[in-house]
């Protein structure tokens, strides 16, 4: 039984409750958990009928909707606990802890009761009971006459490592990427208040977020940035509540710097360049040099750069450029041989990549020699070999551009007479340009003395050591090719000119004894014309035009005149088809005629000044006219 605490008449407020009566622990059973010791707390849930006191006075569990009327005068939100050390009640509304007044009482059985409810009591209700063994919490929900009602948090919560994460609605959410986020929208209204989610205020389909407001977003990626915004609605109103998800990329490194080269061009001859890399990069200069050093790091949000040298902070003259991922040191004699290093941050995490400066001189040395210029003869040099070390490994020859290069001497080697080898010329122009000529060349054997010169010798002595190089060979074995062209075809082309026409021919490529070929093969041959002109009386045409009819007129602008115009052949005289004379262009078949102003008391022909006049004032009127050739 629960105690009367206030007896009051009026509306009778409404829960949405079931008819049976249970009692549901939350991790234990009842039955066996209050005899069981040292016990994590457990709120019951009771799903009935709300008990009513009095017409006006509402009693509920846990885990249901209380709907304020304008009659409700009491509310009291019952919480029972089970636990071993007992558990300790506490009340929350909409995240925040309860503060207590003369409306809002903690009654000694540790129930929540709210005196003459207003508006501002509407909410979500959390008892949060608690021992050294944990705690649990259960929420119920106060609206007002049944409006929608979220569940919202204000928390900010920062994920940079599990997999998956959950957040209330309202909260700001930062979380790594490929994470599986779950954002819950507990709403409550009377009747069930529909949820409706949206991206960046465009709505998302149903089959993106699962049963009882919870959206899940699985393996997010920067593209599913954005604010997230619940709404419920239902006949009684709407409203809605916003999370915004942060994705978070932690520092990694990057393979090149745009920025470092773009600093690099501007930068003097004597400027060296090097990225840092988490597993260490290494850059010798001379004395006196300048170094850019480049952080090539990307991340999101953008990471902020320390830089370090020794593990220090740099205190020595140097510059920050480009945002602070390029460390510009002026003069690398200020710095003993140590290390630099860049560290990365931003909310997801760190990256600390590296670099060892080394200060080392250039030196040319001459220790080696280039291979023998000839195996044979009198021209067999070898030159020492200029090599530019710098701490005994050889670099590129430009980085000892300063330093004087030491005298080479060259050294004869293989002086000494060859042995006998063929010697050919080059070969003679082919015989024949198709169809099979011949090329030939003199072949001789010679042998190279120490001296230089060249003495003759028998076939045999290098037959010896080689096989005779052949002397003739066949060229240009290709068929022979021309064009042929087919007779002209009918001169019954379009007419171009008087009795002047334009006849065809088919042009192509053929093999001397007249076998088809492709008309590449023919191309390096001139090309016979394919069209021609040509003579024809079928072109023996022109215009023939009549004379013109009579003025429509005497004066104004209405008068035109006709004529006909006929393409006729020239000897016959009678009309052919247009186009033949499509070669001049066709004479005008109308005109205009006595465009002058006609003069006051002045009649057009036929009366037509006056018929016009008439007209013109609305008078509709007739008259006799003669009709001419049209």
């Amino acid at each position: 039984e629960y105690p009367f605490h206030r007896r009051v008449s009026g509306f009778t407020s409404s829960l949405r409750t079931s008819s049976a009566e249970t009692f549901i622990p939350t991790s234990v059973d009842l039955a066996n958990g209050l005899l069981r010791p040292h016990q994590k707390p457990a709120i019951l849930r009771k799903i009935s009928a709300a008990q009513q006191l009095s017409a006006s006075e509402v009693v509920t569990h846990l885990g249901q909707t209380v709907v304020l009327a304008s009659g409700t005068l009491s509310v009291l939100l019952h919480c029972e606990a089970v636990g071993n050390p007992k558990p300790t009640i506490s009340w929350a509304k909409n995240g925040e802890e309860v503060k207590y007044n003369d409306r809002l009482l903690l009654q000694p059985d540790d129930s929540l009761q709210i005196l003459a409810p207003v508006e501002a009591d509407v909410g979500f209700y959390a008892c949060n009971a608690s021992n050294a063994l944990g705690s649990d919490s259960v929420s119920i929900a106060v609206t007002l006459a049944g409006k929608p009602l979220i569940k919202a948090s204000r928390a900010t919560m920062i994920n940079t490592e599990s997999p998956a994460v959950t957040v209330d609605i309202g909260s700001m959410l930062k979380t790594i990427q490929k994470a599986n986020v779950s954002i819950n929208c507990h709403v409550a209204g009377v009747p069930e208040a529909k949820v409706t989610w949206f991206k960046n205020k465009v709505k998302l389909s149903s089959t993106q977020h699962l049963h009882n407001g919870l959206l899940l977003i699985a393996n997010v990626s920067l593209s599913d940035q954005g604010l997230y915004t619940c709404k419920a609605s239902n006949l009684h109103g709407e409203v809605t509540e916003s999370s915004q998800l942060l994705v978070l990329e932690p520092p990694r490194p990057l393979p090149y710097l745009e920025d470092l080269t773009a600093v690099l061009s501007s930068a003097g001859p004597s400027t060296h360049s090097v990225l840092t890399s988490p597993s260490g990069a290494k850059l010798t200069v001379s004395p006196g040099s300048s170094a850019l050093i480049g952080c090539a790091v990307d991340g999101h949000p953008t990471p902020n750069i320390t830089w370090l040298y020794s593990g220090e902070p740099l205190s020595l003259q140097h510059q920050l450029l480009a945002a602070g991922r390029i460390l510009h040191i002026l003069n690398v004699s200020d710095f003993a041989d140590g290390e630099f290093s860049c560290l990365a941050q931003n909310e997801a995490g760190s990256l600390t990549q590296v670099m060892t400066l080394a200060i080392q001189e250039y030196r040319w040395s001459v220790d080696k020699l280039t291979a023998c210029s000839a195996s044979c003869g009198h021209r067999g040099l070898q030159l020492p070999q200029l090599r530019c070390l710098l701490d005994g490994a050889e670099v590129n020859a430009s980085h000892c551009g300063e330093t004087p290069k030491p005298a080479l001497q060259p050294i004869a080697c293989n002086r000494r007479d060859c042995p006998s080898r063929w010697m050919v010329t080059s070969w003679s122009p082919c015989t024949r340009s198709c169809g099979g000529g011949l090329q030939t060349r003199r072949v001789t054997c010679q042998r190279l003395t120490v001296k230089g010169s060249s003495v003759p010798m028998s076939n045999e002595a290098c037959a010896q050591v080689s096989k005779r190089p052949v002397d003739t060979q066949s060229c240009n074995r290709q068929p022979c090719v021309e064009w042929a062209a087919s007779s002209w075809g009918q001169c019954n082309g379009p007419c171009i000119g008087p009795r002047l026409a334009v006849q065809h021919r088919q042009i192509f490529c053929q093999t001397k004894d007249g076998t088809p070929v492709s008309s590449d093969r023919c191309s390096s041959l001139p090309r016979p014309l394919n069209t021609q002109n040509c003579w024809t009386d079928v072109c023996g045409v022109h215009w023939r035009v009549s004379l013109w009819t009579v003025c429509t007129a005497t004066c104004g602008n209405y008068g035109f005149q006709s004529r006909r115009v006929d393409c006729v052949h020239i000897r016959t005289n009678k009309p052919v088809m247009e186009h033949h004379c499509s070669w001049r262009p066709r004479p005008a078949n109308w005109q205009r005629c006595n465009i002058t102003p006609c003069e006051n008391g002045t009649l057009l022909r036929g009366g037509e000044a006056e018929w016009y006049r008439n007209r013109k004032e609305g008078r509709v009127v007739s008259q006799k006219c003669s009709t001419g050739p049209c």
